[in-house]
């Protein structure tokens, strides 16, 4: 809990601090990669760094955490916290890295904040930023325990034993460790951080959902990314690497996962966020599940839709299971009530139901609005969101 006189001051500075965050984090991760230029190169994703969405995020979340700490101090935003603190242990992030992120960012607010940061302002925003770290530092020594990785070493070498063709943008890769120690468990829903040397020597790490359980590999699926950049690890996976080849894998985390329990379940995803719920609809249907199960999905069309057989598969195992499948631009004959984008009020969704999404944040927002007007609670509506997770502090 913050102090209270800290509490004051920053409530005071909050919307300048706030209102300055976009030109604080991009000086702060300026400063940070000028003395520390390895962790550009090894460990933060140089593509979110060059499009802003890694500054959008750190803006977001310490924004989000000050707020909370100033308007229900006693109340800690555990989802918020949670979600870093998963995301930082598969990076395999320790305790000695935070006083980095802290100088590096307490300077940049000086430099723009300038007479403004006071000693007194400087020592409250401290505050801030320890009740956040060690937080985040006590979560995550608990997850590496959990783990089986008390030291934050989540690495392991492996070779990939099996490539799947989903789509022409989509390729599962299966693999297993070199040194042949069992397969890390992992829950449905979680995902795994891949480690791949580039050519210019840079080794970037992304983080997969795991696409399937099978018992013997870990299963992850890969969009090949286009655009303004095109993704560097993405394109690097699809077009070098192969069975046999060895990549650098971490241990499973994720805190999106499917609950226990016999209460209904909607997993709705667009694109790429078919992979955690199809890993939560596979191990339903692998534990001969009896809940009602509602799927959703919604895609361009047949040909983009990964894992569609998988999908018709593990709804037909299921004997209380429905899929609703919504493509924008249908190839072939397609019935005009599913052409365009997902409506969920077309669903019968019953009372109790607990949510889970994964999809484009635009997806995220129109589906999280038509759940709860549709009657699901709030806090039974988890999301996952693949990349620097924008929407920290707006949708819980």
């Amino acid at each position: 809990m913050l102090s209270p006189k800290s509490t004051e001051i920053v409530r005071t500075t909050l919307p300048a601090v706030g209102g300055a965050i976009g030109e604080i984090t991009p000086l702060f991760y300026d400063k940070l990669f000028a003395a520390h230029p390895a962790l550009l190169r090894d460990l933060f994703n140089r593509g979110n760094q060059a499009n802003g969405s890694q500054n959008q995020a750190l803006a977001g979340a310490i924004a989000a955490f000050a707020t909370a700490l100033v308007e229900q101090p006693e109340v800690r935003p555990d989802a918020m916290l949670s979600r870093i603190a998963h995301k930082h242990a598969s990076l395999g992030i320790t305790p000695g890295q935070y006083p980095l992120v802290q100088e590096h960012l307490f300077a940049a607010i000086a430099e723009v904040l300038g007479d403004a940061v006071t000693a007194e302002v400087a020592a409250a925003w401290d505050e801030v930023y320890w009740l956040m770290a060690n937080a985040l530092i006590a979560i995550e020594a608990r997850l590496y325990e959990r783990a089986g990785t008390p030291d934050g070493e989540v690495w392991f070498d492996c070779r990939v034993v099996a490539r799947l063709t989903e789509t022409a943008e989509v390729t599962t890769f299966l693999v297993r460790p070199l040194d042949g120690r069992p397969i890390p468990a992992a829950r449905p829903g979680q995902y795994v951080s891949v480690q791949v040397e580039l050519p210019d020597g840079a080794r970037q790490i992304r983080q997969y959902s795991l696409s399937g359980h099978p018992d013997d590999a870990l299963s992850f699926s890969v969009k090949r990314v286009t655009g303004a950049p095109d993704g560097e690890v993405s394109n690097h996976l699809h077009d070098h690497v192969g069975v046999g080849a060895h990549l650098t894998v971490s241990a499973p985390f994720g805190d999106v996962t499917l609950a226990n329990g016999d209460c209904p379940v909607l997993l709705a995803s667009a694109g790429i966020g078919c992979t955690p719920m199809t890993s939560m609809l596979s191990h339903l249907a692998a534990t001969g599940s009896t809940r009602p199960v509602i799927t959703v999905h919604a895609d361009r069309s047949e040909a983009t839709h990964a894992f569609r057989e998988d999908l018709a598969l593990f709804t037909d195992k299921l004997p209380n299971a429905v899929a609703h499948v919504w493509y924008e631009r249908p190839e072939g004959p397609w019935p005009a009530e599913r052409t365009g984008r997902a409506d969920f009020s077309r669903l019968d969704i019953p009372t109790g139901t607990i949510a889970y999404l994964c999809g484009p944040i635009p997806f995220l927002r129109s589906a999280r609005a038509q759940l709860l007007d549709a009657g699901v609670a709030a806090a039974d509506i988890h999301y996952e969101v693949f990349g620097p997770d924008l929407w920290l502090g707006e949708a819980g």
